[in-house]
């Protein structure tokens, strides 16, 4: 095997590896609970749902003049604790840690600066594709 049959093996693995990680269909409120006008799109003109979902972003064309294929909202450990970050209600104080935030049955997440770490969770009894 050559430096080339290398290089080609090696893109090759990159791109199966990436079809398996983009793959898994978001959940509904990971979609469903995105505002339309904070959507990135994520697909292009006339894609499918199930294009989309297999992509592994969320798809809606219920809403003229946004994207219908788009970025999902990031996972959390609880689909109660999904939500877009100006949706958090502070349920902590500043320093408060992801156990005792977790005692007071809320939602942590430290991923971003300035807004509630610790915060209440949501029903997903809201939650649709």
């Amino acid at each position: 095997m050559g430096p080339r049959d290398a290089q080609l093996l090696a893109v090759l693995l990159v791109l199966g590896l990436c079809a398996l990680v983009g793959g898994e269909k978001p959940s509904p409120c990971q979609c469903s609970r995105l505002s339309p006008q904070k959507r990135k799109n994520c697909g292009f003109p006339g894609i499918t749902s199930d294009q989309c979902f297999d992509k592994g972003c969320c798809f809606d064309s219920s809403v003229a003049g946004v994207p219908w294929c788009f970025e999902p909202l990031p996972k959390q450990e609880s689909e109660q604790c999904v939500m877009e970050v100006s949706a958090r209600r502070d349920c902590g104080f500043r320093g408060i840690s992801p156990e005792e935030c977790a005692s007071r049955n809320c939602c942590f997440s430290n991923l971003i600066f300035e807004v509630p770490w610790c915060f209440y969770p949501k029903s997903v009894e809201d939650c649709h594709y």
